[in-house]
């Protein structure tokens, strides 16, 4: 059966993107220059800092995000807007100019994520598209740096698929590689993103056979000696010892995934020496979140598996992130800052500039974001904005293994503090300067 959904991203939005454009062509304002920001007001409770990701995905969907025979079609039918306003779409192409930080770096409160340099009615209607992919992305590799920073090098393996909707799960994968994680369980994302993906057999093998030895056995000779055995199906002791039977030394890894961890994991690596699998590597699951990872470190323990936590976010299933008109031209073509200024919701207009502070050993100190000139570079300085797109093209890569070492970079310049799992404030201050702040 051949499917009659379009490619286009264009209606992966909100009704009232487009109902504010149709009002903004009746009143003549909708051409008027205009700069959009994507930003958080804050950091999810207790997080020392976040991460960004997903501005790959955003990029690639903005490419597509066209009206075409199909939407426009489909926009008619359902009443959405008025005639003149789906003319204005069905000629539709973004031809602005966007800037951000790069995907993989770490952010702060008041961070200018993306700047989105347009016309209201090219900048309006990307409002939705940028925030879903940011705001779930980012929650997923903040966690997942979070994680890879407690495992102190021990890789990570993704195998939330079963934990989320199945698109979200591709997108977490990815999300979750940006961060460091080693490898994902998701197939989708090896093909689409070029995450590298690992897995072997879930409990469901070892009970199809009529015991352990014989799942052992197949699975030994069928991937070969260097595979993971899940031991926890029955008794843990028991299965150790007829998995070192079955492969001999050279097994390559063992699986725990239920009761205390800790404890088995020494157990097991006592057991797996004293059979002279030395090098048989111990691979945890089980619900694992940041702070059992840390918890594990003093454990016997060559990696972790991670699941729930990591695809929702560990607690914070979304960035928090808002999109924002913080500028926009006049009758006589000057640009003038506009900001909300609602009791809990204020936000700061003007279009940014953002530096990272560092000191003379290349150590982050703050977050400087100001509005006007920017002061003169002492050599310390960071320029964390970066073009994007020009003229509607998109100019930088989009891929998740560039994402992922900007984010080894960026992560590596801040405090050493970051790495701590206690709740507290951002790693380092957001500070502001210029006019208006």
């Amino acid at each position: 059966m051949t499917s009659n959904i379009s490619p286009s991203t264009a209606l992966l939005t909100d009704h009232y993107e487009l109902t504010m454009l149709q009002a903004a062509l009746r009143s003549g304002a909708a051409e008027r220059r205009s700069v959009f920001e994507v930003f958080a007001r804050r950091l999810p409770d207790g997080r020392r800092y976040g991460v960004v990701a997903g501005t790959g995905r955003f990029l690639e969907a903005l490419k597509n995000f066209r009206f075409s025979d199909a939407e426009i079609d489909d926009l008619r039918e359902r009443d959405v807007v008025d005639e003149a306003t789906l003319e204005w779409l069905a000629d539709y192409r973004f031809s602005g100019d966007i800037y951000g930080y790069l995907e993989g770096e770490c952010y702060f409160p008041g961070s200018p994520l993306l700047v989105v340099e347009s016309t209201f009615a090219e900048g309006v209607l990307l409002e939705t598209l940028a925030l879903s992919i940011l705001n779930h992305d980012s929650a997923v590799a903040a966690a997942a740096s979070r994680m890879t920073s407690a495992a102190a090098g021990r890789p990570c393996i993704e195998m939330g698929s079963r934990r989320t909707h199945e698109e979200a799960a591709v997108a977490a994968a990815r999300a979750a590689y940006v961060a460091g994680f080693a490898t994902s369980s998701n197939l989708e994302a090896g093909r689409r993103f070029d995450v590298p993906t690992a897995g072997t057999s879930a409990h469901a093998f070892t009970l199809l056979h009529d015991d352990e030895r014989e799942a052992f056995t197949a699975q030994v000779e069928s991937l070969g000696k260097n595979t993971t055995l899940l031991v926890d199906t029955y008794d843990v002791t028991n299965a150790v010892n007829i998995a070192v039977e079955v492969a001999g030394t050279e097994l390559g890894g063992v699986r725990l995934d239920s009761g205390d961890l800790l404890v088995q994991a020494r157990e097991v690596r006592a057991q797996l020496d004293s059979l002279g699998a030395k090098n048989t590597k111990i691979v945890v699951t089980s619900d694992l979140d940041e702070y059992a990872i840390a918890a594990l470190a003093a454990g016997p323990v060559d990696a972790y598996g991670v699941g729930t936590s990591l695809v929702t976010g560990s607690g914070a299933p979304t960035a928090g992130m808002v999109y924002k008109l913080v500028q926009h031209s006049d009758d006589n073509g000057e640009m003038i800052d506009v900001a909300k200024k609602s009791k809990d919701k204020i936000s700061v207009g003007g279009r940014k500039w953002a530096l990272r502070r560092r000191n003379t050993e290349g150590v982050a100190e703050a977050e400087i974001i100001g509005i006007g000139t920017k002061p003169q570079d002492d050599g310390d300085d960071r320029e964390m904005l970066v073009q994007l797109v020009q003229g509607g093209e998109v100019i930088v890569a989009t891929g998740a293994k560039t994402a992922r070492e900007t984010h080894e970079r960026s992560r590596a310049e801040l405090p050493a503090t970051v790495h701590q799992m206690s709740r507290g404030e951002p790693v380092i201050p957001t500070r502001y300067e210029g006019r208006g702040v």
